[in-house]
């Protein structure tokens, strides 16, 4: 397997490959965005406002099926920014691969990102990956996580105090320890959800790799069915997270 490039500040470690991978998600996302509104028109739409159309009218229904059609149109900006993210942060690093062998320390800007240690412990010479799927890195899903966590609470006690809160006491008092380990699974499981599932998608290909030219029908098969996955685990994440949304600002009378 592959090792990623680490560099310690300030008694943080920070992993050099997702803070590349973040980055270029967000240019890439800035940039479709504003090519989709460079030239708009009504009589003569391009082909990429046409795709952005039918995103958001998709990103819009499917809120629309966890809340009120009147609630739904305040959360259409988060939902698209979130879907296009994660779907193109998981299909980053499957295609592309900027691996370099390393037989020494290497460093970056006076940085050691890759101690001699680390690559005495691979034998004296390692691969060294600089690139990957933002989403294949459990810090990068799990600050996702808490963002959304963190956003559903304060809509839930801004837009719905009253009822979010006693939520927390049904259907009886002592039902308090047992809502809270819910909440606090929310994140967790939309975390692991989506980190697992790219993670496992790149050591696959990693591996098919190792497999040299035999591997290429295979790697070309799982090329083609990384880009479904990807799809997937953002549409779900996105949806859950109107779910958790839905859930603390909407008031259901029973």
């Amino acid at each position: 397997m592959h090792i990623f490039p680490i560099f310690e500040l300030g008694g943080l470690k920070f992993d050099l490959s997702s803070i590349i991978a973040i980055l270029v998600s967000c240019v890439i996302v800035f940039i479709l965005a504003r090519l989709a509104v460079r030239n708009l028109s009504v009589e003569n739409p391009s082909k990429l406002q046409n795709f952005f159309e039918w995103v958001i009218e998709f990103v819009h229904n499917t809120i629309a099926s966890t809340m009120p059609l009147h609630r739904a149109k305040h959360f259409v900006v988060l939902g698209t920014s979130l879907i296009t993210f994660i779907f193109i942060s998981n299909l980053l690093g499957l295609p592309f691969g900027i691996v370099f062998n390393a037989s020494e320390e290497v460093r970056l800007f006076g940085l050691t990102i890759i101690s001699q240690e680390t690559i005495d412990a691979h034998g004296g010479h390692a691969h060294v990956a600089f690139w990957k799927s933002p989403t294949a890195d459990i810090a990068v899903t799990a600050g996702l996580a808490i963002v959304v966590f963190l956003l559903t609470h304060i809509l839930g006690l801004i837009m719905n105090t009253k009822h979010y809160l006693k939520h927390y006491f049904e259907p009886f008092w002592f039902f308090l320890p047992l809502n809270l380990l819910k909440e606090v699974a929310k994140p967790l499981t939309l975390a692991l959800r989506l980190y697992a599932n790219i993670f496992a998608g790149e050591v696959l290909i990693a591996t098919i790799l190792m497999l040299g030219w035999v591997g290429i029908p295979l790697l070309a098969v799982w090329q083609g069915f990384s880009i479904f996955v990807g799809a997937i685990q953002a549409f779900l994440f996105t949806i859950l997270t109107m779910v958790y949304i839905g859930q603390a600002t909407v008031h259901e009378e029973h």
